[in-house]
Formats: structure tokens, sequence, C-alpha cells
């Protein structure tokens, strides 16, 4: 059957009723992690909800006061996930995310007019396409895509936007004659119902279960931001439409101005003011490096030259790197003398090493990454990783003391 939502787009609330409300389950994934939400799946008898499909996400809505944070299409049905239970058989008002809505009709009709065009104008063929959260991808069917048709693409289409040309939808049976002449990838296995078709006036006929704009001056305007290399032989184009246009530019704009005032340049010199900072930053790492290089060897032959400096050796300092305490460790003769050394914040994450005799570095080493909440590794007398705190770093340095005391005693 054919949804309501795709028989009126533009609807915003409809009045339907309840068929059924059965215990579910939706596994979603929040900040990474995938969790399992406990709630109802509605059927109702009709929806203005659209279910995920065609490369379109879901609608967002209500069902009457109970968000609707999921729909999916079961073979001719659509399901509504739900955290509040609805009575069954009663009437329900639906309200459908309207914003979301019409920025998933903005894209998806701006793909079938780029792909269209695409495809007359160079023979790039679509094989795939995504409608993500702040940007979409068409994949094209060639290896690469030059810049001049890129452009002479972008003019096309927003051209035909110009031009009001109108949207119609019709709905075909399969055994339509009419249907072999439409544009399509195929119908899913459980399809069931009419043949629903994407008409654009002299410019495409695609079979399209999505929702879409009845004239195409509703899109506003498409922007094709670049292309990236996609799979073997084929290039993803980067778009967006409308609404998502006019945001883009808003937050370009509010960037612009920021680095108005931070370079203390106009937008057209930002590029250059940047390339010089650039240079700046590389130049004082040079510089430096050089200067934690020169440190590195003054601190090891500071202790060396210490009469009194015992078998053991520990130093900390917030800058620096691995590279900083392997200069310490080398110059020091760590096959007599137990070496700890740490970089970073004294009560954050930082760096570590530990150097000395093997057999004693081996036998640290884990109890060393336990109190520091560290990953690493160790070989040939050396072991070193990241610290997650380092804040008991006193207690890991009184810890070797003592153990370096015991091992002098043990060999007296």
């Amino acid at each position: 059957m054919a949804f309501q939502c795709q028989r009126d787009c533009y609807m915003k609330e409809f009045v339907t009723s309840v068929v059924s409300c059965c215990p579910a389950e939706l596994k979603q994934e929040v900040n990474g992690k995938k969790e399992t939400l406990k709630g109802f799946n509605v059927l109702l008898q009709d929806t203005i909800l659209f279910p995920e499909g065609g490369g379109q996400p879901d609608d967002h809505g209500l069902i009457g006061e109970v968000p609707v944070l999921r729909v999916t299409r079961q073979g001719p049905d659509a399901v509504h996930f739900v955290t509040s239970p609805v009575e069954e058989r009663q009437e329900v008002r639906l309200t459908v995310d309207w914003e979301r809505r019409f920025d998933h009709m903005q894209q998806h009709s701006g793909q079938h007019l780029i792909t269209a065009l695409a495809d007359a104008m160079f023979g790039y063929k679509t094989t795939s396409w995504d409608l993500g959260r702040h940007r979409s991808t068409i994949e094209l069917d060639t290896p690469s895509v030059k810049a001049a048709q890129l452009q002479e693409l972008e003019e096309a289409v927003n051209e035909k936007i110009r031009a009001g040309i109108p949207v119609n939808v019709q709905l075909l049976d399969l055994s339509d004659p009419a249907v072999e002449k439409v544009r399509s990838r195929g119908l899913p296995d459980d399809h069931a119902g009419p043949i629903r078709i994407i008409d654009m006036e002299g410019i495409d006929a695609n079979m399209c279960c999505g929702t879409h704009v009845t004239n195409l001056s509703h899109l506003q305007v498409i922007k094709l931001l670049g292309t990236e290399k996609g799979k073997k032989n084929k290039t993803n184009l980067i778009f967006l439409t409308g609404n998502r246009v006019l945001k883009y530019a808003e937050k370009s704009y509010s960037t612009e101005r920021s680095l108005v005032s931070l370079l203390k340049t106009g937008p057209d010199e930002h590029v250059e003011a940047v390339e010089k900072i650039q240079k700046s930053v590389k130049m004082l790492q040079k510089s430096n490096l050089s200067l934690l290089r020169d440190m590195a060897v003054l601190i090891s032959r500071d202790f060396k030259n210490n009469p009194h400096r015992g078998n053991f050796f520990s130093f900390h300092k917030k800058e620096g790197d691995n590279e900083f305490m392997n200069i310490i460790a080398n110059e020091i003769n760590t096959e007599e003398t137990l070496v700890f050394l740490t970089v970073g914040e004294e009560k954050g994450a930082g760096l570590f090493l530990l150097a000395g005799p093997s057999g004693q570095v081996t036998k640290l080493g884990p109890r060393i990454l336990e109190l520091l909440q560290g990953k690493g590794a160790g070989k040939s007398g050396r072991f070193q990783g990241k610290a997650n705190s380092l804040a008991r770093r006193e207690e890991v340095e009184a810890f070797l003391r003592q153990h370096c005391k015991h091992h002098s005693s043990e060999e007296e």
C-alpha cells in the first residue's frame, strides 16, 4: 500500500486509528555504545510518518503526545516504535517532525535531480546514495569527475530549480507497461502494492518510495561541495540542498568572522596568514626539539657527575616526548642504574619510560602500568608507554627506590 505520507508529503498532521500495540525492543547506538531500549511497536490504520527506505531515513514525530523514535517497514506495514503504550482501536492524531521531513524531501528530490542530469550530461550512473545528517553523497559509476564537469552539473541542476518544474507522483500496477520505461535499481523482495513513480517532468521518472517535493523550486538551491574517491572505479559526489545550503553559508560566515578577529586580516588573506603561522610553528617546534635534546643531555650528565648518585634516577618534565626520555636513558649507563622518566601533566595523562637492567625492568614494568593506569610494552631493558594518570607518580618512584635499596643490599 501507499501510506498517507507518500500520497501527500506535505501533510503535517493526520488522524488515524491504532491497530495494535505490542511490547518490543529497539537496538540503537548512543555515543558509540550499543543500547537496547524497551518499548512498544505500534501499527496504525495509516500514517504520515515515513518508514525508512529507498536510501531515506525514517520520520520522527508524535502519536498523540507520545514520541515516535523509529519507523520501519515490514511488508505492507509501517511499524512505529514508542516507549509508552497507546490504546488499541482508538483514534489518534499523528504529528510529523516537519523540519526533519522537509529536509529529507529536499535532499531526496535533490538526489533524483543530480542523478538524472549526471547521467544525461556525462553518462555517469548512480550506483547508491546516502542521505547523511549534515551532507549527502551520491556514488557515481566513474573513476573521477573533472572540476569543469562538476561546475557544469551544478549550473544545470540549479537552472532546473529556477524553472519551477513540477514533480508528480504516479501509482502504477506492476503489470503496467509504463513501469518498463521507468528508471529503477529494483524492488525490495517484500514489496507489496502498487509501484510508486516520482516524475520530474521532462527530466526523470524513477521508482521510489521516499518523500519528495512537488516542485523543483521547493529545493531552493543545490550546492555540489566536491568529490571524494569512492569504491573501486567509483566517485562519491557530496552535495547539499535547500535549507542545508543556508545553514552551511551561515556557519561558514560565522567561521569567517571568527578568523577575521583571530588573524587580524580580511577573508581573502586568511589562507596566506595561516600558511605564515604554520611556518612559524614549524620553526619553533624545530627549535624547541633542539633545546629539549640539549636539556636531556645536560640532565643525564648532571646525574652522572654526582658522586652520590646511587643506582636509581627519576625525573619528570611537563614538556617533552619519547625522544627526550630516550636521550636521557641513552646517556645514563642503564646496565647499572634504574631510570624512571615521565613527561606530561603532573596529575593528568602522559608518557613514561622505565630503563635499566633487563631482568629488573621486565619484572617491574607491569606494576608500573598498574599504578599509572597505562598501556605499554618493553624489551631489551626498556619498558615504555602511555599513562592515563600520573597522579601516583610519587608512589611509583617510592616503590622503585625501595626496590633498588633492596636489590643493593642483596648484592652486598
